[in-house]
């Protein structure tokens, strides 16, 4: 329904319209948010017609296809979400970079690894400023796209640090309840998500608020005027963009299985902290994420005291190198070969 020719005919007709989609063995329907309308005949054909998965709907504004669902299509419908393309999706099409400044600086959307695709700086700015000229827009009175715009590039400046929203704020010159509001935005489209702190204490004082992610790193390069990977090697973020890469990686394992990821962080009020951990039926298990290509033994302090503290058995390091090792209870692992259930 991106088309105007189709997205009208189907909102003159509704009816007519999906009825004549009938003939086909199956329809994909990409956009759909631009009709509702259409979800109300479509519930009425799924009851009637009984053909399981006849219909998939996609759309890129998932704040209202859930609002739509929820009214029409409640109890008939499977929610998948679809987020930038995996490490393992990308090595399975031979398309991983080999490097990882590389891999942080591409990105994983997939206009980027189109054989005519444009470089990533040419292709994230426009994407930003589509995104904010044409969803934002949709969802929420913003007067000031530009005011919007750099509240994204000081949420970008602020990956893998905890959020502070009256900093952010204030930073901004906006509002908190603005602040709340633009963050809510940029979760529910997709750009960024909070990674929520383990509430499990182990008799220490923890800190409570949220840590900030992008979904996708090439857009962070973007927001924070990176033009070349070659700019990452001295860059001071380098080792939180690749933990962000790490992490938002593991979001799409989770989703990619049709599975709500488990995912936290630990850190208490001393400074000792985990980067990451997976909450699984009957254990935890924690991952640090290191940007070095070569390993350290100071890399597993971290882990070697959370897994004292807490009784659990076994800890993982991820690590920008290419070996995998093992040092007593801790797996090492390289980035590319971080399979989450392998755990």
């Amino acid at each position: 329904l991106e088309s105007l020719d189709v997205r009208e005919a189907a909102q003159i007709d509704p009816r007519g319209f999906l009825e004549n989609l009938l003939r086909y063995p199956g329809v994909i329907i990409d956009e759909f948010q631009y009709v509702p309308a259409l979800l109300s005949y479509i519930q009425v054909i799924v009851d009637t017609e009984k053909k399981a998965g006849f219909f998939i709907l996609t759309g890129s504004q998932n704040f209202l296809m859930n609002q739509s669902i929820t009214q029409s299509l409640a109890g008939r419908v499977g929610i998948l979400t679809l987020l930038p393309l995996s490490m393992k999706e990308l090595q399975q099409a031979s398309l991983l970079p080999l490097l990882i400044d590389d891999a942080l600086f591409r990105g994983s959307y997939p206009r980027i690894f189109e054989s005519n695709a444009l470089e990533p700086q040419y292709i994230y700015p426009s994407y930003i400023q589509t995104y904010i000229e044409r969803d934002v827009r949709s969802i929420i009175n913003i007067t000031n796209l530009n005011l919007f715009k750099k509240f994204i590039g000081l949420c970008a400046g602020r990956i893998g640090q905890l959020l502070n929203i009256s900093s952010l704020a204030n930073d901004c010159g906006i509002s908190v309840p603005t602040a709340k509001s633009w963050l809510s935005i940029l979760e529910s489209s997709y750009i960024i998500f909070l990674l929520q702190p383990h509430h499990k204490n182990f008799s220490k004082r923890l800190v409570k608020s949220p840590i900030l992610y992008f979904y996708d790193t090439g857009i962070v390069c973007s927001l924070l005027t990176i033009e070349a990977s070659t700019q990452l090697q001295f860059h001071y973020l380098r080792g939180l963009l690749f933990e962000n890469y790490i992490i938002s990686d593991i979001q799409k394992q989770f989703y990619n299985y049709a599975k709500n990821p488990t995912t936290f962080f630990w850190r208490d009020s001393h400074g000792n902290e985990i980067d990451c951990i997976i909450e699984k039926a009957n254990s935890l298990i924690p991952i640090e994420i290191k940007a070095s290509m070569t390993m350290n033994s100071s890399f597993l302090k971290n882990l070697s005291y959370w897994l004292e503290l807490s009784g659990e058995e076994k800890g993982v390091l991820v690590y920008a190198g290419n070996e995998n090792l093992q040092i007593r209870d801790i797996a090492i692992k390289a980035w590319k070969t971080f399979n989450v259930f392998d755990l």
